[in-house]
């Protein structure tokens, strides 16, 4: 038996529901090592995790209305990852934001980064998330904004990169 860690929080299944209700998705078939590609973008793509998911096509959902052609993966495996559906994210856009609410060294941003390097994709990669510090108190979306990784963030990362 390998490692296995999962955290839900609190309130995921509420938000992955509206998600759900909000864009129209069909419930899909978590497949251990799959990654879910929620949205198809040309301009830039969003991966995200966990409760981050249901952020990410929030900021997908006003970039679209804004012109600006956004994906979202939902990467609900970090190892192994989707480094086929990574790779070709990154070929399709050429820019990529990671996502998570958990600290970015170490977790998906960095092994996103590594597919990258290691893919031979030209593609600018950046990850939002807790940086290497301690990140103080607060409720989560004092914490998101805070820190840097929440909707609105994204869609500055996605549009700067």
């Amino acid at each position: 038996i390998n490692p296995l860690f999962s955290r839900l929080l609190e309130d995921f299944i509420d938000n992955l529901r509206r998600a759900i209700i909000t864009h129209n998705f069909m419930v899909f078939k978590l497949g251990f090592g799959k990654g879910i590609e929620l949205l198809e973008g040309k301009d830039g793509c969003i991966i995200a995790c966990g409760i981050m998911v249901a952020y990410a096509l929030e900021a997908a959902k006003q970039l679209r209305a804004e012109g600006f052609d956004a994906g979202v993966i939902d990467m609900h495996t970090i190892k192994p990852l989707d480094t086929e559906l990574v790779l070709r994210a990154a070929a399709r856009t050429g820019r990529l934001v990671t996502v998570e609410d958990a600290f970015i060294t170490g977790g998906l941003g960095g092994a996103v980064c590594e597919t990258i390097a290691e893919g031979g994709v030209p593609c600018r990669v950046k990850r939002l998330g807790i940086p290497d510090i301690f990140p103080g108190f607060g409720s989560f979306d004092e914490q998101m904004e805070h820190l840097g990784f929440g909707i609105a963030a994204m869609k500055q990362a996605v549009r700067a990169l």
